[in-house]
């Protein structure tokens, strides 16, 4: 009976231990290979989206007419962002997901139908352009971003939830595994009573092994948890907020085009820009300082722009929104782009490779779990035999 319960008790805690172990590696895989791409792309989604309205509107303030590198960064935009979305709509695991995509996807054509429409109508010196860039822009900020946004927030979660599940403590393979030692120990006081020798060599290395079995478990999750841990708060989140950073800034820059597009009162889209700053200032905190200046930089830019055109000098706040001067806003918001680009990657890579560190913590950890404790049977039962050949 002593025999048969250890084996029984082996084999239960080794396939689960290895299942539970194969289970946070394969999250693991899932997380480098599908969720955090995913992620990453619906992150670019955003900001492609973001730069292709960005790009029309710097086209109709410079006339209308697109010149070769204006038509390159509209068109590129645009191809960016139908790449991304199609990687968003093949890593989409839900219904949710998928509509979103969709209707992102339905509204993208709209919004190109009414940004040549608005250029049509400019090259015309139709006043009318500038209502179909209005509406064009207004789609965009009602529709398209917050769709892309949405889809953001849904697989960023998805990663957070997969990197949890990595590092989780594989509670019911250590349960078992106290049980086996509690059998063990059971096993060793029975055998004692029964045959009045004070130990048993092969239950004393059973139990040695399913001890090391122990140690190895808790260790490697440890590890892979202290990875993880490092992944979410260097990695995963730093993404999250950047992103949202690159977000306020696309938007920003949009207001700031809109406000001469409209050719009105600036009061409505001067408190949405600073509004925008304001919260970009805040969601990067203690975050890059070169960002930090840029932003500054840009806001000086800005106010630039805005004192011309209360000024009465449209044109030259034209010149100074998408102009090429260094000191301009198009310059300063690139340069603000740019840098938020770099340490986007920057981060991936972080939370890419602690979550690799996790995943090597765990690698042999199933095999390992599944040799050692079948060793523990058998030095069990060899440990019996002798007992079991005085009976037979």
């Amino acid at each position: 009976m002593i025999a048969a319960t250890v084996v029984a008790t082996c084999t239960v805690a080794a396939v689960v231990c290895a299942g539970g172990l194969d289970r946070r590696i394969a999250e693991h895989d899932t997380v480098l290979e599908r969720s955090e791409p995913f992620a990453y792309a619906a992150q670019n989604l955003y900001a492609a989206l973001s730069a292709a309205d960005a790009a029309a509107a710097s086209a109709f303030l410079s006339g209308g007419t697109l010149s070769a590198p204006a038509r390159m960064r509209y068109q590129q935009a645009l191809a960016a962002a139908s790449s991304a979305l199609v990687d968003v709509t093949a890593g989409a695991t839900d219904a949710d997901t998928r509509a979103e995509a969709a209707e992102v996807s339905t509204q993208l054509a709209t919004y190109t139908g009414l940004v040549e429409l608005a250029r049509a109508n400019n090259l015309q010196e139709f006043p009318v352009g500038s209502a179909y860039l209005r509406e064009a822009s207004s789609l965009m900020q009602t529709e398209l971003l917050p769709g892309a946004e949405r889809i953001f927030a849904r697989d960023l979660a998805v990663v957070h939830a997969g990197q949890r599940a990595v590092g989780a403590t594989p509670v019911a393979g250590l349960v078992l595994l106290t049980v086996l030692l509690a059998v063990l120990l059971a096993g060793s006081l029975a055998l004692r009573a029964r045959t009045n020798r004070q130990v048993n060599i092969g239950l004393i290395v059973a139990a040695a092994v399913v001890v090391l079995v122990m140690t190895w478990i808790v260790t490697a999750t440890w590890v892979a948890a202290a990875s993880i841990e490092r992944g979410q708060s260097e990695g995963t989140a730093r993404f999250g907020q950047l992103a949202k950073a690159r977000i306020l800034a696309q938007q920003a820059r949009t207001d700031e085009m809109l406000q001469l597009i409209a050719r009105g009162d600036i009061t409505r889209g001067e408190e949405s820009f600073r509004g925008r700053l304001d919260e970009l200032t805040g969601v990067l905190g203690s975050g890059p300082v070169a960002v930090l200046d840029e932003v500054q930089r840009w806001s000086a830019a800005h106010d630039r722009q805005v004192t011309a055109y209360v000024g009465g000098e449209y044109n030259a706040a034209v010149t100074q929104a998408v102009g090429s001067h260094p000191n301009g806003s198009a310059a300063q918001f690139a340069e603000v782009e740019s840098t938020l680009r770099d340490h986007i990657e920057q981060t991936r890579a972080v939370l890419r490779d602690r979550t690799a560190e996790a995943g090597d913590a765990l690698a042999w950890t199933p095999l390992g779990t599944t040799l050692l404790l079948a060793l523990a049977a058998v030095a069990a039962t060899a440990g019996l035999w002798p007992r079991l050949e005085e009976f037979l």
